[in-house]
């Protein structure tokens, strides 16, 4: 039987609602959630809406990637940005986020954050989340090269982001949030990120801005994704000249269709 893009996304919308107020999307995992400050002397800005924290012990979420996702809220989203940072255009994105009082979660590779830490320490100053992206970002992505080479990216990775944005690397990252490239993980690599407590990230949705379009093009895409969705963690790269172009009329249709945004970070020690 057809089923229309509305019927689905108002099945979704349902689906999330039921399982958030059952606590099945994350049990456990979540240990604190708070109202995120106003942007000062913006009352018409997006905001964040309210800050997630999260125990990032055995924690897989993204359901491209995973079962779980976080427990969102219908229409509540979670910013993430991949592959940074990057000249021009992470300072782009910077820039309209600053804008409308939002924050977001960069997912860095460590070799271009070695090379833009002040970039790094920007969007650490500016709120956002800095979580890892392996070292280099290996094209053959790390499920296709041996699991000693796999793991010295992850953990190359951690180190120059670590370094980059804080100025050395502690025994255990500050913030255990990973992200696969390519998100292609394996059942021996997240034993391992189990281990050392980090958290994996996939995505609900994205841009598919790794095809090359125009920020109109990109902005119709991922918003007609977002409404089927209903909400969710979305992927961005903040390497792409489009995707920063067209941040800031993203940042304002969540606002004009009532969507509010929400910030992860790890939960506090103790």
């Amino acid at each position: 039987m057809a089923t229309n893009a509305g019927e689905i996304g108002g099945m979704v919308s349902f689906i999330r609602r039921v399982a958030v107020l059952l606590g099945l999307l994350l049990p456990l995992s979540v240990t604190g959630a708070h109202a995120a400050d106003p942007c000062p002397g913006r009352a018409d800005a997006l905001g964040t809406a309210r800050v997630l924290e999260l125990d990032p012990k055995g924690v897989r979420v993204g359901t491209k990637s995973f079962p779980a996702t976080l427990p969102l809220a219908p229409k509540e989203v979670v910013l993430t940005f991949d592959d940074g940072p990057w000249p021009r255009t992470t300072a782009a994105v910077l820039d309209a986020l600053k804008a409308e009082c939002v924050h977001a979660t960069f997912f860095l590779i460590g070799e271009n954050a070695k090379a833009r830490p002040e970039l790094v320490r920007r969007a650490l100053a500016e709120g956002h989340t800095i979580a890892h992206h392996t070292m280099t970002h290996p094209a053959a992505t790390l499920a296709k090269i041996p699991f000693a080479a796999a793991v010295k990216e992850i953990e190359s990775g951690i180190v120059a982001d670590e370094k980059a944005a804080y100025g050395a690397s502690g025994p255990a990252p500050r913030v255990p949030f990973f992200r696969f490239p390519g998100f292609a993980s394996t059942p021996e690599l997240l034993t391992y990120l189990d281990g050392k407590g980090i958290a994996v990230f996939g995505a609900d949705f994205w841009a598919s801005d790794w095809n090359v379009m125009t920020p109109e093009a990109e902005l119709d895409l991922v918003l007609k994704r977002l409404d089927a969705a209903g909400g969710g963690i979305v992927l961005f790269h903040d390497t792409k000249s489009y995707t920063a172009a067209m941040i800031p009329g993203f940042l304002r249709a969540l606002a004009e269709r009532g969507y509010k945004v929400v910030h992860v970070v790890p939960k506090a020690p103790g």
